[in-house]
């Protein structure tokens, strides 16, 4: 039972009704419309719903009317402690750094009670730890989760777990709780410094291990964790740092050899290797210095080491055209175990003297030339002197030897091209011909003077002179009219002039020629310096003409040939067939027929309808009265000849003239002589055509009498093939 609604129109007689209507009216709550009693049918749940808007009307049972407006009314959930705390984000994972100060704020967890906050105590929380409060603590009022004590330390223990509990009604008796975990982990700080596994190390090397050589290995360590563990080297003294280095590989430090070893100067070396973090903490300074040191000592082993030069290379020079076993210098090596050279035997790499120039003193370590050298011809020689030990040949040491070789003035100059130029024979005197430049090979050559001249014994010397520039360089003149030549010579002049060229500091000579042509000129003044007339151009002219009469000849011939060929084709054409093979002759040339199942090919029936025989043939007149060349006309009706023969020509006549015929005849694909032609076709194929004998033999007269032969053949073949 909830409420009774009640009117006071009700007078106890029965004839008032109670409805109910709206939210869960049926199914949570009921009315008695008699009494007006309002029940539910179930529990309620407030965190479900708090409250219900329903409608209450009363009206007469007799007449359904109401007996005063509705009214509307609410009915709340009233609510009860049913619901215990919960922790909607767990479970919860929180961080906070080693060696935290007391109360330093970790995380603050919040709980959920569904219960209602305004009424009474039921959603009225409070936190508390049950697992854990050792080491930390946390605010009742809001979880806020604190360090309970100093000096966590993350080497010893990184990870505690944590169970906070969540209580309502105050935390009173008879409330509801609820728990969480909270994994606190601490974070790393750089508390700790680092330090060696060892206080003292010590290593052996060779004397002849080569610089980058492993030496040995210093293991350091710091049990903090990423930046807060990085470590550095360094050799604390500053001689062995230039011998020794280190790299660093992981936690440890690699001693690398840096420059060769030498047990006779020194056979150990002790020195300090300090290890430091390079990312110092201030706050933990207290802890004392962030680094730590060790002593290496380093014992050179002695070996027997090869021999070694007093120069790691040598620079030696030797004049040129100096005679054989001429000396050059000398190279020195020793025992570096002993200090002694008399244990030490020189040679030469042949490889690097394959042309054996050069020899050496197998005790000593002279170096001598075997031959002259000549630096024109290679200035610099780079050998390789080998020293080994007499007792140990394995032991061995090699040096390159470069040997220069010094310049002597024995070259003479020369000219530094050969010179071709022309010069017009109507050129005045003083004209330059051609600038020549001389060249010395010999080192400093271009600087001295050079003489120039022309022997006087030379025919040159009577036109030409040489005029001196200064230095290296001077110019052929004219000295003299040159003679004309004939202006309607083809042909050129040309001059080989001797030309001395004498060092002026060495007295040397030699002698160039220069190549003078002598051209006629029209217009007279001189040619491009030092292009060479086109003297070929005439003879271009008559090659270019010959060239042309030879392929005119060539056509010409070929063309005879082709008339020939063509005219045996024709005659082998037209030869006399027989009588009974006139279908095999009309089928039995170069272009294959059809067939007898070719309907559109030669129809046979022709042969055997004289009328259409006799219609075809006084259709056309099949033989021209010029083709008997001066007999008297024959017509072919007129004749009497086979009748077989006249179809025959009546057919061959069709596929000349008639275009729109079959190709029977594979004669009728050569060209014809064009319309325009005064002479018009020779072809035999149209010697049975309808041709006027006068008019074509007249045009022919016309043309030349070399035709006249021409026409009498033709007329006379032509008629021995029809007849």
């Amino acid at each position: 039972y909830i409420t009774k609604l009640h009117t006071d129109m009700d007078r106890g007689d029965g004839h008032t009704k109670y409805m109910l209507e709206g939210e869960g009216v049926g199914s949570v709550f009921v009315i008695d419309s008699n009494t007006g009693n309002i029940h539910v049918t179930k529990a309620l749940d407030r965190e479900e719903k708090d409250q219900y808007r329903l409608i209450a009307t009363a009206t007469d049972r007799q007449t359904g009317r109401a007996l005063e407006p509705s009214s509307e009314f609410i009915i709340r959930v009233q609510d009860i402690n049913d619901n215990p705390p919960v922790f909607p984000n767990e479970p919860y994972i929180a961080m906070v750094p080693e060696m935290a100060n007391i109360g330093t704020s970790i995380i603050q967890v919040t709980a959920r009670d569904a219960d209602d906050p305004t009424y009474g105590n039921s959603a009225r929380l409070v936190y508390a730890i049950t697992q854990g409060q050792d080491y930390f603590s946390v605010d009742a009022q809001t979880g806020t989760l604190r360090t309970a004590v100093p000096d966590m330390d993350r080497e010893s223990r990184d990870e505690y777990l944590v169970v906070l509990q969540a209580k309502d009604m105050g935390g009173h008796l008879g409330g509801l709780s609820g728990t969480t975990t909270v994994t606190v982990k601490l974070t790393d700080v750089n508390d700790n410094p680092p330090h060696f596994r060892r206080s003292a190390w010590s290593f052996s090397v060779s004397e002849l291990a080569a610089p980058g050589v492993e030496v040995g290995r210093l293991t350091a360590s710091d049990p903090d964790l990423g930046e807060n563990a990085l470590l550095e080297f360094t050799i604390m003294d500053s001689e062995e740092a230039e011998i020794f280095n280190l790299t660093k590989k992981d936690k440890e430090a690699v001693i690398v050899l840096s420059k060769l070893l030498d047990y006779e100067a020194c056979n150990s070396y002790t020195f300090s290797v300090e290890v430091s973090n390079p990312i110092v903490d201030p706050r933990y300074l207290k802890k004392g210095p962030f680094k730590d040191q060790t002593t290496v000592r380093v014992m050179v082993l002695n070996a027997d080491e090869p021999p070694q030069f007093s120069q790691v290379r040598y620079h030696l020079d030797v004049s040129e055209n100096c005679p054989p076993v001429c000396s050059v210098g000398r190279v020195y090596a020793v025992d570096p175990d002993t200090g002694q050279s008399s244990n030490i035997r020189y040679s030469i790499d042949p490889q690097s003297d394959p042309e054996a120039l050069f020899r050496i003193a197998s005790d000593t370590g002279f170096i001598s030339t075997v031959m002259e050298l000549d630096r024109e011809v290679e200035q610099w020689h780079n050998i390789t002197v080998i020293a080994a030990q007499r007792d140990n040949p394995n032991l061995v040491s090699r040096v390159v030897v470069a040997i220069e070789t010094l310049d002597q003035n024995d070259n003479a100059p020369e000219l530094d091209r050969q010179y071709t130029t022309s010069v017009c024979d109507s050129s005045a005197p003083g004209q330059v011909v051609q600038v020549l430049r001389a060249i010395d090979r010999d080192q400093g050559g271009q600087e001295n003077q050079v003489h120039f001249s022309i022997p006087p014994e030379s025919s040159s010397a009577l036109n030409l002179s040489v005029r001196e520039s200064g230095g290296v360089t001077a110019s052929l003149v004219l000295q003299s009219a040159l003679e004309p030549l004939p202006g309607f010579s083809s042909s050129l002049l040309t001059l080989y002039v001797p030309v001395v060229l004498r060092d002026g500091a060495s007295g040397l000579t030699n002698t160039g020629t220069v190549t003078v042509t002598i051209c006629p000129c029209l217009r007279g003044g001189m040619q491009t310096e030092d292009r060479v007339p086109s003297p070929s151009t005439s003879l271009i002219f008559s090659l270019v003409t010959l060239l042309s009469m030879l392929a005119c000849v060539t056509t010409l011939l070929v063309v005879c040939a082709l008339s020939l060929s063509l005219r045996h084709q024709k005659r082998d054409s037209h030869s006399p067939f027989e009588e009974d093979d006139v279908r095999e002759n009309i089928i039995s040339y170069d272009d294959e027929g059809g067939g007898e199942a070719d309907t559109a090919a030669f129809d046979i029936t022709a042969l055997q309808s004289m009328h259409r025989i006799q219609h075809m043939h006084n259709s056309r007149n099949i033989l021209p009265s010029w083709a008997f060349g001066g007999r008297s006309a024959v017509n072919a009706a007129d004749t009497g000849s086979d009748q077989r023969k006249d179809l025959l020509n009546i057919r061959l006549d069709q596929v000349t003239f008639d275009l729109s015929q079959p190709p029977y005849d594979s004669l009728q694909t050569y060209e014809f002589e064009g319309r325009d032609s005064r002479a018009e076709s020779l072809s035999s194929l149209e010697s049975d055509g309808e041709k006027d004998n006068g008019r074509v033999v007249g045009g022919m007269e016309e043309l030349n009498q070399k035709f006249q032969r021409l026409v009498e053949i033709i007329g006379g073949e032509s008629l021995d093939e029809i007849t």
